[in-house]
């Protein structure tokens, strides 16, 4: 049965650097990556995450439907990163995604999760930290990001908030035997 640990912070705290140092420790890894390269800037910043993490390992990039790219998950992988579970979110709510879908989604993501054999690791942004966002598009994916965030926290077994590449652990199921539900 996996094991999740659940990785989020803000903006260039650390997350994804993070994620790839605890992944290195295995010898089979898989990376879903969610983020789609719309432009020159997300392709620059999409080319310097591929150059952090080691040639080796598998990369599949799906952006819309994370539990196909898991069918095509060598077998023998060890571990599995997801990142960026934000993004992910943003693109089922631009394909107009209603929220309550959107969880849905998450919540059957997590039952396909729970099952793979391999260490889990998720990343996301915590988005709720900063000024309240101008439109309501932007409060609607601020509230929709943060109740994602809580049902994936609930369900990891470890949850590390990052501070300026500092990790800060919130759970370790080593410690906590009972699940915060």
């Amino acid at each position: 049965m996996g094991k999740i640990t659940f990785i989020l912070g803000g903006a260039r705290s650390g997350k994804s650097s993070f994620a790839i140092n605890l992944a290195k420790k295995y010898k089979r890894v898989c990376f879903i990556a969610t983020c789609q390269p719309k432009d020159a800037e997300m392709k620059r910043r999409i080319g310097l995450h591929k150059k952090n993490r080691p040639k080796e390992w598998q990369t599949i990039e799906e952006y819309k439907n994370i539990e196909k790219a898991i069918t095509k998950v060598d077998p023998h992988t060890q571990c599995l990163i997801i990142d960026c579970l934000t993004l992910f979110i943003s693109n089922l709510f631009l394909a107009k995604g209603k929220e309550k879908v959107i969880e849905e989604k998450i919540k059957q993501l997590l039952k396909v999760l729970k099952k793979v054999k391999a260490r889990v690791i998720i990343v996301s942004n915590e988005v709720g930290l900063g000024v309240v966002p101008a439109s309501k598009l932007g409060r609607d994916f601020r509230d929709i990001a943060g109740r994602v965030n809580q049902i994936v926290a609930i369900q990891a077994d470890k949850v590390v908030f990052m501070v300026s590449g500092l990790p800060l652990i919130i759970r370790d199921s080593d410690y906590f035997s009972t699940p915060l539900e």
